[in-house]
């Protein structure tokens, strides 16, 4: 769902004191309150006001600079300060000398870390592009290239060879696109920001203990901005727990070996539940009467139970045998209704995104020769930007609809919320989210 600074440090630690005390001195020094700038006169000639708007600009680049000086010292004391935590954690020091003191501060990964998408995307936007024609013609291509990888896998673990596939296509564009981060660095960087640091040094020492097995170099282990790793885009937790050395060269490759990626990756899926028996999900026709409340992922009962409830295929023939399955409706009432299980949970622990699991599962569909989503997508409604899904959740909550926190994010309790106002207004309660829901609640404000 990412060397030389510290063997100089060790070597040098006077170095140390002065780098800290400088960076100390310069962190409690107080800033000069900035004077006033002197009014220009009221005529300025060319230039005057070009020598002016150059001494500006580097003076911006100069604090730009200072700035940067201070927090690269900042980092390398950071580093310093957590080889030692690493080394209790049994990552050797040979592995602390050659990857993390050559760890670089990377800002670009500490903005888009704290950068929040303000879009979001309908169910059918996202499956338009991760399910698209291109990504299913260049899969059934991978599949064709690397059949030995992938059926050996699904024998070995119960977990179908499209299913693998679609994960990887999902994952990485089936390797074409797998992050250009070094691991280290994006793990380090974060641990620094302090946003996430006790996640991000966890995550980072188990990327140095990746390296302490010999599994990969510090060079060679390239991910995303997040530390997701790969072909599979594992963490370094996950890899520890659940990459699989399949060539048995005595590496686990998830980078550049497709045996090892395909038995990771069904390997990890197997262990979070999937079952061969049972399919992803099965595409469905719910009756009119159908209580949208209990379209949610944490309602389960068996497929018997949904048919006695007048819940049928979508194609006519009988539900497939499934326990504790749970029926969705990404969209709403106007959308498509799927019944999920098992398999569409052990999607989730992979990537918790409903949109994500629909995702896979689509696309392995597709891969098998399969066809897509049947029932049609409600494409005339747009997706509400996070400020407007916050306007939603205190609109709601002022009205006496409780929605927890207004955070931009449509969770189950805002889903709750929506539906409680719906009942309230004789609306079908689906729980979904419009721009037409929202401007009724606001006048109703």
């Amino acid at each position: 769902m990412h060397h030389f600074a510290y063997s100089l440090l060790k070597a040098r630690p006077h170095l140390l004191a002065v780098t800290v005390a400088a960076t100390v001195l310069t962190g409690c020094a107080s800033k000069p309150e900035p004077q006033a700038a002197p009014k220009p006169p009221a005529m300025q000639s060319s230039e005057s006001a070009n020598t002016t708007t150059s001494a500006n600009t580097n003076a911006n680049e100069s604090d730009a600079q200072a700035e940067a000086s201070i927090q690269a010292s900042s980092f390398a004391h950071w580093k310093q300060e957590f080889a030692p935590r690493a080394s209790a954690a049994g990552i050797s020091d040979r592995t602390l000398q050659k990857a993390l003191a050559s760890a670089k501060l990377q800002p670009s990964i500490i903005r888009l870390d704290r950068s929040q998408p303000e879009f979001t995307r309908t169910p059918w936007q996202y499956l338009d592009s991760a399910v698209s024609a291109q990504r299913i013609k260049t899969g059934k291509l991978k599949m064709q290239e690397y059949a030995t990888a992938l059926q050996a896998a699904s024998q070995r673990y119960g977990v179908p060879a499209q299913v693998i596939a679609a994960i990887w296509g999902m994952e990485s564009n089936y390797g074409s696109n797998f992050g250009s981060f070094s691991a280290i660095d994006a793990l380090a960087t974060l641990a620094f920001d302090g946003r996430r640091a006790e996640w991000a040094q966890k995550e980072l020492i188990a990327a140095l203990r990746i390296i302490d097995n010999g599994d990969i170099d510090a060079a060679h282990m390239i991910g995303s901005w997040a530390g997701a790793m790969g072909n599979t885009q594992f963490l370094p937790s996950v890899f520890l727990q659940y990459a699989v050395d399949a060539d048995g060269d005595g590496r686990r490759d998830i980078w550049g070996s497709m045996a090892d990626v395909a038995a990771s990756t069904a390997n990890y899926l197997a262990s979070s539940g999937w079952t061969a028996s049972e399919p992803w999900s099965a595409e469905v026709r719910l009756p009119s009467s159908f209580d949208y409340a209990r379209t949610e992922i944490s309602i389960r009962q068996n497929s018997s139970s949904w048919a006695a409830e007048g819940v049928q295929s979508i194609n006519g023939q009988a539900l497939p045998d499934m326990t504790g399955a749970s029926i969705i409706a990404p969209a709403g009432a106007r959308g498509p209704a799927f019944m999920v299980g098992k398999n569409f949970r052990a999607i989730l622990r992979y990537n918790n995104s409903t949109n994500y699991a629909l995702g896979v599962s689509v696309l392995s569909s597709q891969l098998a020769g399969n066809g897509g989503v049947v029932a049609d997508w409600p494409r005339d409604l747009n997706a509400l930007t996070r400020e407007q899904t916050k306007s939603m959740q205190t609109a709601l909550t002022q009205l006496g609809f409780a929605t927890g926190s207004a955070d931009g994010v449509m969770g189950p309790a805002t889903r709750a919320g929506l539906r409680q106002y719906q009942q309230s207004q004789g609306l079908v309660a689906d729980g979904y989210p419009t721009l037409e829901l929202l401007q009724r609640l606001q006048a109703a404000n």
